[in-house]
């Protein structure tokens, strides 16, 4: 299980990440199907500049430095940036109709810019909207699946 504010990646096919309760936070998975290596990324805000030391301290909180982060992890495991494939859910504005703050949208922004600067783009993605989403990774097949109002599917 990821948690709020962490990730995980693994080389081990028998392993199934998931996390739960992605609001305005993002879920992103990267997965390597030639190399059968991957990760999850359960992250809060949008960008570390807004507290460094708790950036330091804990990438995963940021949108930010949890990708950077993850992304190194997965290329210490043998991932190919060209071979990845990103998967994005959540960033929700669910505490937040009003517009006010956008963090789900400034997540969901500053993901995609992170990638690209890594010259990854994401291949799937279920965002926005107000409903909490489950985001699960399947290592042995690459399988990523959501589920949202209690409908499972895949991404």
């Amino acid at each position: 299980m990821v948690g709020i504010s962490e990730f995980a990646v693994t080389d081990d096919v028998e392993d199934v990440l998931i996390t739960y309760s992605l609001g305005s936070c993002v879920g992103l998975t990267l997965y390597d199907p030639h190399r059968q290596v991957g990760g999850m990324l359960h992250a809060m805000l949008p960008v570390s500049s807004m507290d460094p030391s708790r950036a330091v301290a804990n990438p995963a909180l940021f949108t930010d430095t949890g990708v950077a982060a993850m992304l190194q992890a997965l290329f210490d495991l043998g991932a190919s940036r060209q071979d990845i494939v990103a998967k994005v859910a959540g960033a929700a504005a669910q505490l937040d109709q009003n517009g006010l703050f956008k963090i789900g949208e400034r997540n969901h922004t500053v993901l995609r810019r992170v990638l690209w600067k890594n010259d990854i783009m994401l291949t799937a993605e279920e965002v926005g909207g107000t409903a909490s989403r489950t985001l699960v990774l399947q290592m042995s097949t690459g399988r990523t699946l959501i589920k949202s109002n209690g409908t499972l599917h895949e991404l």
